[in-house]
């Protein structure tokens, strides 16, 4: 697998081929290794597919526990005192800063589920987006280790 993630002054470009393998055999020639967690943060993907996805997935989904506006919290889709769940994608602010997630929030959250399954995992992921504090940003976690961020 090939994936790769650059930070230039207005945001990231990421990167991936399309091939999946087993062993020497291809199993697949069109794979989607870029995976969004989050309007502007993406996952580029790497190791066992099952693996990475479940880790994205597991990412988006807490991610997504932060994605109501502030004025609908308690109030949801489905009318007062329900609390509706929506796709992760369709909000953009979080309850607890009123602004997007932040890229090193995705990043952490990626290194903490990476590390604390690290002996069932094969997973390499690089996150990269965007969020208003920072701009565009590129890091991961290595495997069964810190939290690390590149700058160029």
């Amino acid at each position: 697998t090939t994936i790769m993630a650059v930070e230039f002054d207005g945001g990231v470009v990421i990167g991936a081929d399309s091939r999946t393998t087993t062993g020497s055999y291809v199993a697949n020639r069109v794979t989607d290794k870029l995976t969004p967690v989050h309007d502007r943060i993406f996952c580029c993907r790497s190791g066992s597919a099952a693996d990475t996805q479940a880790v994205a997935d597991a990412v988006a989904y807490q991610l997504a526990f932060h994605r109501y506006p502030p004025q609908s919290v308690g109030q949801g889709r489905r009318g007062a005192g329900a609390v509706g769940l929506t796709p992760h994608l369709s909000l953009p602010y979080s309850v607890e800063l009123e602004e997007p997630p932040r890229v090193r929030t995705a990043a952490r959250l990626f290194q903490q589920t990476c590390y604390r399954y690290r002996e069932e995992l094969s997973a390499g992921v690089i996150v990269a987006g965007w969020d208003p504090r920072r701009g565009g940003q590129v890091g991961g976690p290595p495997p069964h280790s810190i939290l690390v961020f590149y700058p160029i």
